[in-house]
């Protein structure tokens, strides 16, 4: 529910991510202690690090080069994948055009999108039906990325079943027809040096204060530069330091409903006060795009058997979000 927390807790989830998918490894001692380590965490804080992981070191740095490669690109060239409604919203956002709280934030991005064929989910999805926009330059950008996310989707689904476990529920519980199908978001975010915006643009935050909409949120920062920020129960905001080849996570709102509020997401921020450019890239595992998320039935009990959030479909929720925060 949230705490006090001064630092954010790191854990090793070798053995989760080795284990987790072995039926015979149920009752394995250090995969349990994982699962503990990550009910305290997301009961305490809502974000923790993680680190063995089994995604390569190497890849994580790669993923940030290319990005910071594409943000040093001239203005026109960004441009070419420039982010619209007929793009289904996928492409790139300059500086000041994502809005948090009707506030513009100080960073340029590519969003990235499971792709959505025309008419999948009806009108549900229609306003961002369509593929993804790769830049030609970096050369091997799309390769990569579209890699990294295959990766980064298989390590949130183990993540996940690790959570499952930490309510006290069946590992796939969150499978199925809740997230057996589970759209996924890519944020690839250049946070600029605050002198090499215009005055009359400039405002002291890369990206205001919120919580994430899906289940699962894994971050791969810079690992010199502290920016992102997450506010304990206090009020105070803690910084969420970089720790070289660990990825920082966190819980999310649709989370938050499944779990009828045992688990809270953590409301977070960017504020890049370093004299350099940052780059930070956000893959955030959702549900599936037509789930209808609703408080289960072994959270309910856990409660006092009333449901304290109304059903919400999450494919509704995300739209609505990405609408509002988007300007032309």
């Amino acid at each position: 529910m949230g705490s006090d927390f001064k630092a954010i807790p790191l854990i090793d989830i070798s053995a989760l991510v080795e284990k987790i998918d072995d039926p015979s490894m149920a009752d394995d001692k250090d995969l349990l202690q994982v699962v503990r380590l990550l009910d305290d965490a997301c009961k305490e804080a809502g974000f923790f690090y993680v680190k063995g992981h089994g995604i390569a070191e190497s890849m994580m740095t790669e993923v940030r080069d290319v990005t910071h490669k594409f943000f040093q690109l001239p203005y026109d060239e960004k441009l070419k994948i420039k982010m619209t409604p007929q793009s289904g919203y996928r492409g790139y956002q300059r500086v000041g055009e994502n809005i948090t709280k009707s506030k513009p934030d100080m960073h340029e991005a590519i969003d990235c999108y499971t792709p959505i064929e025309s008419g999948k989910y009806g009108d549900l999805a229609k306003p961002m039906e369509g593929s993804n926009l790769w830049p030609k330059y970096p050369s091997n950008f799309d390769v990569l990325l579209e890699n990294y996310i295959s990766l980064l989707r298989d390590l949130s689904r183990k993540i996940m079943r690790g959570i499952a476990l930490a309510l006290g529920g069946p590992v796939d519980v969150f499978e199925g027809r809740m997230a057996g199908d589970p759209f996924w978001v890519c944020r690839l975010i250049g946070y600029p040096v605050s002198n090499d915006i215009p005055e009359e643009q400039r405002t002291d935050i890369g990206c205001g204060a919120h919580t994430d909409y899906g289940l699962l949120t894994l971050v791969n920062q810079d690992d010199d530069i502290c920016a992102l920020e997450v506010r304990n129960q206090s009020g105070e905001w803690i910084y969420a330091k970089p720790i070289p080849g660990t990825f920082v996570c966190n819980i999310g709102d649709m989370l938050k409903v499944w779990s009828n509020g045992i688990y809270q997401p953590t409301l977070h921020r960017v504020v890049n006060n370093s004299p350099r450019y940052r780059v930070s890239v956000a893959f955030f595992y959702e549900s599936n795009f037509d789930a209808a998320v609703e408080p289960v039935e072994f959270c309910l009990e856990k409660t006092g058997g009333v449901a304290k959030y109304e059903k919400v479909v999450y494919g509704e929720h995300l739209v609505q979000k990405v609408l509002t925060n988007f300007v032309m």
